[in-house]
């Protein structure tokens, strides 16, 4: 069925296309309107001031309770886990058996992709019509972005995902403007990537193939290519979801723990919004409103109105299901882009780059915040600090364990086991616990428990975390013989955890292993 006129409607001065753009000809086969020069200079020193930050500040503090868990999962080789795809446990493997402990290797490819989101926001602003300032703008704004800076500094799903969803839609955004059919095999290709980081990008795929329906350009839908391309993404994801499905669907029973801890911690529905708007940071926000304004109602941005549907329609979705508000954040570019093209019409006068300047100051200040750029004992426990919080005391944890450890009997340490409430306390224990002679540590929390279970033989059982009655449903004894602290002082999760020694199992391990497969964050509330 061929397009018709409006699906087929590209940019043009006097429309959405950029200004001084020469007018496309209407006759079929005619070339696109072309695009704004691109603001090499200004955008490459953004994106590599931004590298440089992330690089200099990554080996400070310690791992955050992610990384550990990928750095062991990725000593277990799978087509799926629990809790995500396979891509980041093998990609932080490979990155640690390269520069074993080097923190600042492993963040390295964050750095990078955060820095290559700069450059990918600008081009997406170039293909909207941005000229250079306003692709300066748009860059600016990723980079003083607070949650692209925090994901930024750490090597967990978020971070990738994010990249690949702002690479995704720069794709999108410029086969509306050119209609090559070429583009969409890349599309799919980042779609094929994103499932292996991330499960919860199908729902972006989902909300947009609605936006499309609702919207336009409905062109795009009637490309064979789009659904062959489609078909090989969903291809890709098909090993893992057969590991779910034997494994009973894990994924879908974190939705819920996610939502209790979204409301517990983060303050639930009431803030959603809130803290999108605070994710995007001081000049951010603004650029958000307003690029998500153009995008829902002026004319000239009308045949990109389906990505402002996508970010509604998943800052309703997140809402109601209870999601993290960081899970829109790679639909930010686009709308920072749709705003900055949109203001590049106001005549700069000095009042207003002066405005301009200080937003932007101002942003850059309180987004550095979330980096640990401050000497460790500053951390307070606001929000900003949490996840430095949790990067701290790791090396402190694994010394607390190894002295009980080494407290026991000669005779019963050689036997002995070590297990955990939470899944990062197993993997502080994986990775530091070695070099201090202890052994292989276990946990039943979220994905940890798929990583093996311990031998029928084992015994005693140190124990890290949880309540004497929660232990005592699988053991006769139970001591508390150390407690956690670290040398910092920082009270995070950790701080004052119980470690107790535990023995007498009631029942072979391979019919109490099922029952120690928790996701809450603390098996003793349960």
């Amino acid at each position: 069925m061929p397009p018709t006129a409006r699906d087929e409607a590209l940019p043009r001065h006097g429309g959405h296309g950029p200004p001084g753009a020469t007018p496309r000809n209407p006759a079929p086969g005619a070339q696109p309107t072309g695009a704004p020069p691109l603001a090499l200079g200004p955008v490459a020193l953004i994106a590599g001031a931004t590298a440089a930050l992330l690089l200099l500040t990554a080996g400070r503090f310690g791992y955050f309770s992610d990384e550990l868990y990928f750095l062991a999962a990725g000593r277990h080789p799978a087509w799926g886990y629990a809790d995500q795809p396979p891509l980041l446990p093998l990609l932080a493997h490979a990155l640690d058996t390269a520069s074993p402990g080097s923190l600042t290797w492993l963040r390295a490819p964050a750095a990078a992709v955060t820095a290559l989101g700069v450059l990918t926001t600008a081009l997406t602003t170039r293909e909207l019509g941005g000229r250079r300032a306003a692709q300066t703008a748009a860059a600016g704004a990723y980079a003083v972005s607070p949650v692209m800076l925090q994901m930024g500094h750490l090597l967990i799903t978020a971070t990738l995902d994010i990249f690949l969803t702002t690479v995704t839609v720069w794709l999108l955004v410029r086969w509306v403007r050119t209609r090559r059919d070429r583009l969409l095999p890349l599309a799919a290709l980042t779609a094929a990537v994103s499932l292996q980081v991330k499960f919860l990008s199908a729902a972006f795929w989902a909300v947009l193939l609605v936006a499309l329906l609702l919207s336009g350009p409905r062109a795009l839908l009637r490309r064979p290519l789009l659904w062959a391309s489609a078909a090989g993404a969903l291809l890709t994801a098909v090993p893992g979801l057969l590991w779910q499905a034997r494994h009973g669907w894990p994924q879908l029973a974190m939705a819920s723990v996610i939502s209790r801890e979204v409301t517990a911690d983060e303050g639930g529905r009431a803030l959603f919004l809130p803290t999108v708007l605070s994710a995007a940071g001081l000049a951010g926000a603004v650029l958000l409103c307003v690029g998500l304004g153009r995008l829902l109602v002026t004319r000239p941005a009308r045949p990109y109105r389906f990505l402002g549907l996508t970010f509604a329609g998943l800052c309703a979705c997140y809402l109601l299901a209870g999601g993290r508000p960081y899970y829109v954040a790679g639909l930010f570019p686009v709308l920072w882009a749709a705003g900055t093209t949109g203001l590049q019409a106001l005549r700069p006068t000095r009042p207003r780059l002066w405005a301009t300047g200080l937003a932007y100051a101002l942003s850059a200040a309180l987004a550095v915040q979330v980096l640990p750029v401050y000497p460790v004992h500053r951390l307070t426990g606001r929000s900003a600090d949490r996840l430095a919080m949790e990067s701290v005391g790791w090396p402190d944890l694994a010394a607390s364990v190894a002295r009980v450890y080494r407290g026991l009997p000669p005779d019963r340490r050689r036997r002995a086991l070590l297990l955990t409430d939470r899944y990062d306390q197993a993997g502080a224990l994986d990775r530091f616990g070695p070099a201090l002679g202890l052994p292989r540590p276990y946990s039943g929390h979220r994905g940890y428990w798929y990583l093996g279970r311990p031998a029928d033989d084992t015994a005693p059982v140190v124990f890290v975390g949880a309540d004497a009655r929660y232990l005592r449903r699988f053991f006769t004894s139970v001591h508390r013989r150390g407690t956690v602290t670290n040398a910092q002082g920082v009270h995070n999760l950790n701080w004052g955890a119980p470690i107790w020694v535990c023995a007498g199992e009631r029942g072979p391990w391979r019919t109490l292993w099922p029952r120690f497969s928790h996701l809450d964050a603390d098996s003793a509330k349960r």
